[in-house]
């Protein structure tokens, strides 16, 4: 691990004290988690505290747990996951939060410490069906206002549930249950021996 790297993950953990959950260097990144109830807090504190100074948020998305490993994850099912950087030190970092609720994911919104997690976190709601407490706009943002479910969960059928239709009779768009029949598609691969010009090794 290089100086800057320890430099920012001592500090990390002096400055969030016991909200850290765990902490990692891993392919010369900081991630810290940190607990849903002292979220916000830590939040606050990577931006205002002048040694870490991370005064914008680049990036939040939503993860699914539930596969993960192969299905031998035991944790928390959704997380809201951020990516910090400080201007200032030059340095980045990567924050997560788990929802303690699996059946319903809710961790405090940042809105309020970075104004560009707005959107972010409209599209989180939006495909992983993760609230943010506190955000006053929180409504769909990519997939229509009459969408059912979340398309990034899992366990989301991968045809949806239902399609949409322009319908001559009615003159209008519709709804319907979707008519796809779900299947496995075996790509076919064609190998030729000398592909590209370039003769087999003999």
């Amino acid at each position: 691990m290089s100086s800057k790297l320890e430099t920012l993950a001592d500090r990390v953990r002096a400055v969030l004290g016991d909200r850290v959950a765990r902490l990692a260097v891993a392919l010369g990144e900081v991630t810290v988690e940190v607990r849903a109830d002292g979220y916000h807090d830590a939040a606050r504190l990577l931006r205002d505290d002048p040694g870490l100074a991370f005064e914008q948020l680049m990036d939040l998305a939503g993860v699914d747990y539930a596969a993960y490993k192969d299905g031998a994850w035991q944790g928390a099912r959704f997380a809201a996951v951020s990516h910090l950087l400080s201007t200032t030190h030059n340095w980045r970092l990567r924050l997560r939060v788990f929802a303690p609720d699996d059946a319903f994911p809710v961790v405090q919104s940042v809105t309020d410490i970075w104004a560009s997690a707005n959107w972010y976190e409209r599209e989180a709601f939006d495909l992983f069906g993760i609230m943010f407490a506190g955000h006053d706009d929180l409504r769909r943002i990519l997939t229509d206002y009459g969408f059912i479910g979340h398309p990034f969960r899992k366990d989301f059928p991968l045809s949806g549930n239902v399609e949409m239709r322009y319908d001559a009779d009615q003159k209008r768009v519709i709804y319907q249950p979707v008519t796809i029949e779900p299947r496995e598609i075996t790509p076919r691969i064609v190998r030729e021996e000398a592909y590209g010009g370039l003769a087999p090794k003999r």
